[in-house]
């Protein structure tokens, strides 16, 4: 009877300390770990898990250690979803059509959705929404602070990151028919009085510093350049000091509107470079708001209800007058 009541017991303080069940998985994949965009949308999952810490769901946030790493963020989406405890994931496509591939290969059973980046248009149909930024109208409103300032038109140059980024190509596109007038050019040769310099676009792949230094490059070559369009803010969040090295000579010219820089996003030193004058306009996403939503649009795919497609997230735009009250609370 002891030896039964010592079993017992035993048996009883096993199953006190073992650890609760995991939670079910809703998996967030960015194009790489060491861009401070999505720490943003790292801090947005991480906010909807301190709110919902009774859940029996998760978020978890994941992707390569650099957003180079195309093959790397492949590689993990296609282990996420081979693990039992995924029940939902959003991708961010680094190269669109290798996450295309990965996913027809991989054959999900549970709900896919994108976040900040979406797949081409003629993949749409392997997730079942998109949440994030409108990129074509982020573009144009690069395009638009351009002009304003330029109306004549002029040369300009596209700073671009990853060539198989469908996001970056929609806001270059966005720019492009801005500044044109016209829809759909893959390059602009005087439409709109507007005219790409030889060696643009610039693909950085994501990297501030090569940004910088294509730019240096860009100017060198094109000294009475009219315009940068900085499809990502790379260089000014990831190369903040070469950026500021860069463009200070060219202050006055920012200042009186003979040169323009319009640049996506306002994060890290971004609003800082603003405020400084060394760029005439931002127009930023709300990662954070990315972040924090996809664990329920993902809930809401799981449940099977009606989602909408595409769910955007607005824009923040900010001058050197307006640095201390654009960004959205």
């Amino acid at each position: 009877m002891k030896k039964l009541s010592l079993l017992v017991a035993a048996v009883a303080l096993a199953f006190s300390a073992s650890p609760a069940l995991a939670k079910k998985q809703l998996v967030i994949v960015v194009k790489g770990l060491d861009n401070p965009f999505f720490e943003a949308i790292h801090q947005g999952c991480e906010k909807w898990n301190k709110e919902n810490a009774n859940s029996e769901y998760e978020c978890f946030y994941t992707g390569p250690a650099s957003t180079s790493d195309e093959a790397g963020e492949a590689q993990i989406v296609q282990d996420v979803l081979g693990k039992a405890d995924t029940a939902a994931i959003a991708i961010s496509p680094s190269n669109a059509k290798l996450i295309a591939q990965t996913l027809k290969t991989a054959n999900p059973t549970v709900p896919v959705m994108t976040i900040d980046a979406d797949l081409a248009k003629e993949d749409s149909a392997l997730r079942m929404t998109y949440l994030g930024t409108d990129n074509y109208l982020m573009g144009v409103r690069i395009g638009d602070y351009i002009k304003q300032h330029k109306p004549n038109g002029g040369t300009v140059c596209t700073i671009q990151g990853n060539p198989g980024a469908d996001n970056i190509l929609r806001r270059a596109q966005g720019t492009r028919d801005s500044l044109s007038g016209q829809n759909g050019l893959a390059e602009l040769k005087g439409e709109g009085g507007w005219t790409e310099v030889a060696g643009c676009p610039v693909f950085t792949n994501d990297d501030g510093a090569k940004g910088v230094q294509a730019m240096t490059d860009i100017l060198a070559a094109n000294p009475k350049l009219d315009a940068f369009a900085i499809e990502g803010g790379w260089p000014l969040f990831g190369a903040p000091q070469p950026y500021r090295d860069l463009f200070k000579p060219l202050a006055d010219r920012i200042a009186s509107g003979d040169f323009v820089v319009s640049a996506a996003d306002t994060i890290g030193d971004e609003v800082a470079i603003a405020r400084e004058g060394l760029v005439t306009a931002l127009v930023g996403q709300r990662p954070f708001e990315m972040g924090y939503k996809a664990p329920s649009v993902m809930l809401d795919l799981i449940a099977g209800k009606k989602v909408d497609d595409p769910v955007f997230t607005g824009l923040d735009e900010c001058t050197k007058d307006t640095v201390d009250t654009c960004i959205q609370k």
